[in-house]
């Protein structure tokens, strides 16, 4: 069994595991509560411009743009994936990446060629380790999107799109459901599906009036469908960041209450060997009397 020393070093030592533990689930709380907020006050510009976005592209069927067009034999594919730039985070990245791992296995095994985009340190750390092809990256963006950085990092793969190089993008990421629920989605970025276009009656009525276009109908929807991709993935990496403080403050809410649970234990062992070293002395001092 232990010394009295070594399992008070111990507690001791659990005691600021658990110090530490309880101050980042504070953090994280802060901070999550402040990326929920960023992430809701951004739907409403994505849905605004996917209602536009959707009205144009119908009123103007002599011209298709190059992301609403499908592409029927897939030999090449582009792969976003957005991850987080710290651990501590429970599941989530590993959740992500599994899914990341058994798309890229199930697009080898069609032979079908993918390059990445590492949005994310842990991301570009799992894409490097699997010898894929990270055509850009941008890690350390903080507490906060910031899309100016993120641009250029997407430009990659949609101009790779534009050219044909790749005949589809994907977008990874961890979508926010509640604070104890994110779930990890690989959705179609390009070429836009029917569904994102997708509207309610109220929405067509809302959105039902003729446009005068300036300079050209051609240079107002090439403009408004790189922005609404632009808006799809700086929603995505928003998601992402408010699972990520959710994630983690509820890890760090488990680590402290396991730490508070080792301690009892700990508290309780050291009181059995503080009390049989007491007995033991005690014996020892009664044997020595009555030897005298």
């Amino acid at each position: 069994m232990a010394g009295i020393k070594e399992i008070r070093t111990k507690i001791k030592s659990v005691q600021n595991t658990r110090k530490i533990t309880k101050a980042m689930e504070m953090v994280a709380a802060s901070k999550m509560r402040k990326a929920q907020d960023r992430m809701r006050a951004a739907r409403p510009y994505a849905d605004k411009v996917r209602n536009i976005a959707a009205h144009m592209a119908q009123a103007n069927p002599d011209y298709e743009h190059a992301y609403l067009a499908k592409r029927e034999n897939v030999k090449a594919a582009g792969m976003i994936v957005v991850t987080t730039d710290k651990g501590l985070c429970g599941a989530l990245n590993t959740n992500i990446l599994r899914v990341v791992l058994n798309r890229l296995k199930e697009a080898d095994s069609q032979g079908v060629k993918v390059q990445a985009t590492a949005i994310g340190n842990k991301g570009l750390g799992f894409l490097t380790r699997l010898d894929a092809d990270v055509v850009s990256q941008v890690v350390h963006l903080g507490d906060a999107p910031n899309l100016e950085r993120l641009i250029g990092a997407i430009k990659v793969q949609l101009d790779a799109y534009a050219e044909g190089k790749v005949d589809v993008v994907y977008l990874a990421y961890n979508r926010f459901i509640n604070t104890m629920k994110q779930e990890p989605v690989v959705e179609q970025l390009l070429p836009l599906s029917a569904d994102r276009f997708a509207q309610t009656e109220e929405e067509k009525q809302a959105y039902s009036w003729d446009y005068i276009y300036e300079p050209d109908a051609k240079s107002v929807v090439d403009e408004l469908l790189l922005r609404y991709v632009e808006a799809l993935v700086y929603q995505a990496v928003a998601e992402n960041m408010a699972s990520e403080q959710s994630a983690r403050m509820v890890a760090m809410k488990a680590a402290s209450d396991n730490a508070k649970k080792v301690i009892g234990d700990l508290q309780l062992v050291y009181n059995k060997t503080r009390q049989a070293a007491i007995t033991k002395e005690i014996s020892e001092i009664v044997g020595g009397a009555a030897a005298v």
